[in-house]
């Protein structure tokens, strides 16, 4: 029987190209590069992880369903083990921003063969979209999804190699704080779902602001931040709705 996926990564799993050769970063149990192999989506998968456990994990679900042929399994700190040419999409998710930066940082060795990027960071997204824009990335697609009560924001980026300057713009679309934060909504498949994550956030941050202001704590950092979020909020939401 084959394998089921959870919305977040049947979602994540629609973003890899079909026919594309997928390193899935942080494989833990191997479930996506298991289901787009049974789907025919592509020809074969390296599952790697940093843990012996999940990546034994990997190896038992991959036999069980009888794809050691299609499916490696690599022990590997973030993209240290791949080499250059064995991937051409890379799906790193389920990890914070900042360690999902200095995974991308440490993949000089091999990320220049690979044509895109299936991320999908826990925290500090904004970290992860300014080291794609300064490193000549375009982002192509952007989807969020809510599962249990959480939203996951996910992104594809693609190589772009004629990128010459490095000035953090890409060229056919200069960057706006906000889509640092919240994404271009242009390439957003699930705008409404995005809508509601910034009104969640909205309603959130506002109800601290209250907080604060009622201790007297209204001219303060964490004032002054979340005054900055909801400005870009309301960026993201204009947007949305010239969208």
């Amino acid at each position: 029987m084959g394998i089921q996926l959870s919305k977040r990564m049947s979602a994540l799993a629609s973003l890899v190209t079909e026919g594309s050769r997928l390193a899935d970063i942080g494989t833990d149990h191997g479930y996506i590069p298991i289901a787009l192999v049974q789907k025919g989506r592509i020809p074969s998968a390296l599952a790697m992880d940093v843990g012996k456990g999940p990546l034994s994990r990997a190896r038992e679900h991959i036999h069980s369903q009888g794809l050691d042929t299609y499916i490696e399994t690599r022990l590997s700190d973030g993209l240290t083990e791949l080499h250059e040419g064995e991937a051409d999409t890379v799906l790193i998710a389920g990890m914070g921003g900042m360690l999902m930066k200095r995974i991308l940082e440490g993949g000089g060795h091999c990320l220049s063969s690979v044509g895109e990027l299936i991320l999908q960071p826990q925290s500090d997204i904004h970290l992860v979209r300014k080291f794609l824009a300064e490193h000549g990335y375009q982002i192509t697609d952007e989807d969020i999804v809510l599962e249990d009560g959480k939203y996951y924001p996910m992104m594809r980026a693609e190589l772009i190699h004629d990128f010459e300057d490095r000035s953090g713009q890409c060229k056919d679309h200069p960057w706006k704080t906000f889509q640092y934060f919240y994404g271009d909504v242009e390439k957003q498949r699930s705008p409404e779902v995005l809508r509601n994550f910034l009104i969640h956030e909205q309603e959130k941050s506002s109800t601290i602001m209250e907080r604060l202001h009622e201790n007297g704590r209204e001219v303060s950092d964490r004032m002054k931040e979340l005054q900055e979020q909801m400005n870009l909020i309301r960026e993201t939401l204009e947007a949305l709705d010239g969208r």
